[in-house]
């Protein structure tokens, strides 16, 4: 009796710990989904600002060229997106400005947002396309 009684709670234990494992996965689940809708928020604020200011349209490209992640080209000088940059890199792990791209199309007015950052699971990067209307 004294054998089953151990048994049974070695059997319990281990289902304790299971269920503590499901729970970090879930709470690292979780912490990764809310960068991916904060990186998600912020191409469409960088979009939005481009949209309220059809003028200054082609300003707006930053480092354009390179691979994702590996933007190269020169930064933007739009005030817009110096604050954009901080904001990225405020809501965002290991997500410098050197690491963001911004190419304009000045002719197609397409716009194409690459959004890159390092968390604990690895690089992450998000690419939004969209043409804006005159």
């Amino acid at each position: 009796m004294l054998l089953e009684a151990l048994i049974a709670i070695l059997i319990f234990s281990l289902g304790i710990l299971a269920l503590i494992g499901l729970q970090a996965q879930s709470i690292r689940n979780s912490s990764e989904a809310k960068y991916r809708a904060d990186a998600s928020f912020l191409a469409n604020q960088i979009i939005g600002y481009m949209w309220s200011d059809p003028a200054n349209f082609a300003s707006y490209a930053h480092r354009p060229s390179g691979a994702v992640c590996a933007p190269s080209g020169s930064d933007s000088g739009n005030a817009n997106v110096s604050a954009w940059l901080a904001n990225v890199a405020a809501l965002l792990p290991g997500a410098p400005g050197s690491l963001q791209s911004i190419n304009v199309n000045a002719l197609t007015r397409e716009v194409t947002v690459r959004i890159c950052w390092q968390s604990r699971t690895g690089n992450h990067n998000m690419v939004v396309t969209t043409r804006l209307s005159t």
